[in-house]
């Protein structure tokens, strides 16, 4: 396995534009399984997210990007918003065949070297495995600044020890 940055050119961008495709069409059918609203057909995203998956490279002009590879094929991916004394984990996802296999926990500890000081995430409540993986590094739920339904909100203190 292995993790590297993005360079949004080529089969990148094209890995980029799957993976994140993936975890979203994924996430739309998971709301409908708990209730939540979500886009109208199972292969449609909502038009919110188009650019993302049209054009990562532009969604993802002010992130770090991050692809996992297993051999030469990606698996995962990461989106680090990087700010000012705070960063946001916008998007972690691994491909559900290597689920198990420590990719998540790969892209997540770069995703924390790239952002270097206190990071926050929102995760949906029944994504038990992810909510169990942030915690082991350190996050802890808090208040909510979103304000949709099934969001938990968590947050890692810049003075949190790396924990590998």
């Amino acid at each position: 396995m292995r993790i590297r940055p993005t360079a949004f050119r080529g089969a990148d961008a094209t890995a980029v534009s799957r993976l994140v495709r993936t975890y979203l069409l994924q996430t739309e059918s998971e709301k409908r399984e708990h209730g939540i609203a979500a886009s109208a057909s199972p292969r449609t995203l909502p038009a919110r997210y188009r650019r993302e998956v049209d054009d990562p490279a532009l969604a993802y002009a002010d992130c770090a990007v991050m692809i996992a590879e297993v051999g030469d094929r990606p698996v995962g991916v990461a989106v680090i918003r990087m700010g000012e004394g705070e960063s946001e984990i916008k998007r972690l996802w691994t491909d559900p065949s290597v689920r198990g296999r420590g990719v998540g926990r790969a892209l997540l500890d770069a995703a924390l070297d790239t952002a270097a000081h206190r990071v926050r995430l929102s995760v949906w409540h029944w994504r038990a495995a992810a909510i169990g993986l942030y915690r082991s590094r350190g996050f802890v739920a808090v208040a909510s600044w979103d304000d949709r339904d099934g969001v938990i909100c968590m947050v890692r203190p810049a003075d949190t020890l790396p924990l590998r």
